[in-house]
């Protein structure tokens, strides 16, 4: 349903408010935007200002009877609580209609994510006897190597990426910085990209992009998401993949050895410790693994 000018203004407003003030990504604003477009189409010619308790209830009552996810009803209701506290703060309404609304129930679902033989059959499927082949591979292991999320692999700069020192400088959520360190494997492979395939795929153009494609631009998220996609198949991995397969891997596999959810938080770029606390079924799993191996009674 088409969203009236009203609301389609008020709606405008907001969008515009949060990224002055916080500098969301675009991803994240697009969300947002859509969110809200659905409510103002569940209301159809009724004001985005004037919405009751009972409105939101009801919408979202519609979205989980049209079959949503109880997940994403609640992202949806994130919205909506951030977009009526902004309405607060700008006198345009006196009370929050989000205020009382609980969030859907969702149980925690666990990542999607890769075994280590699979993750070590997926960085070997591209062809590396081409450009295009290396260039993949080095963006396959950088992506294992850091946990970086897709968005954030395909922004890198020439410029972000010091392999001297080998870290790279990621510009996360809310413009963060965080350092993350790549690793041996991912420094070689990007550094045969640079000497082997780069140049080869420029041909003479400029670009600060670290990663690009065969006509010199930087990559869409889309692009290296169906290049996930294609090498997972040819590597025969029939697991269900998402565009963080590789970021969850990665957490999973550090916890796998040991490493404490402090650290992999800091490495994720995750704000709040609960975030990485969906994890922490794997350090369970790895413990009760040691207790049946090596507890006598186990």
């Amino acid at each position: 349903m088409a969203v009236n000018k009203h609301n389609q203004g008020v709606i405008n407003g907001f969008i515009d408010a949060v990224w002055l003030e916080s500098g969301l990504s675009q991803n994240t604003l697009s969300a947002y935007r859509s969110d809200l477009n659905r409510l103002a189409g569940f209301l159809g010619q009724g004001d985005l200002l004037e919405v009751t308790q009972a409105d939101i209830q009801k919408f979202l009552a519609a979205l989980l009877a049209q079959g949503s996810k109880s997940s994403s009803s609640a992202r949806i209701l994130s919205t909506l609580r951030r977009f009526y506290r902004y309405q607060i703060r700008e006198s345009r309404i006196s009370d929050d209609p989000c205020a009382q609304v609980l969030s859907p129930k969702q149980g925690r679902s666990l990542p999607n994510s890769l075994s280590e033989q699979q993750v070590e059959d997926l960085l070997a499927a591209p062809p590396t006897d081409t450009a295009l082949g290396v260039r993949d591979r080095a963006m396959l292991e950088t992506l294992y190597a850091t946990g970086l999320r897709v968005s954030e692999l395909v922004a890198l700069t020439l410029l972000e990426a010091n392999l001297e020192v080998g870290v790279l400088r990621i510009v996360g959520k809310g413009n963060k910085e965080r350092l993350v360190p790549l690793g041996e494997q991912a420094v070689d492979w990007i550094q045969r990209y640079l000497q082997q395939a780069r140049g080869e795929l420029l041909k003479g153009r400029r670009s600060d992009s670290l990663f690009v494609t065969a006509r010199g631009q930087h990559m869409s998220r889309q692009a290296f998401w169906y290049l996930i996609k294609k090498y997972a198949a040819a590597a025969g991995i029939k697991a269900k993949l998402s565009p963080h397969t590789l970021r969850h891997a990665f957490a999973t596999h550090l916890i796998n050895h040991g490493a404490d959810l402090r650290s992999v938080q800091m490495l994720l770029g995750h704000a709040d410790l609960s975030t990485t606390q969906i994890y922490t079924h794997v350090a369970r799993e790895r413990l009760q693994s040691m207790h049946s191996q090596h507890h006598p009674r186990g």
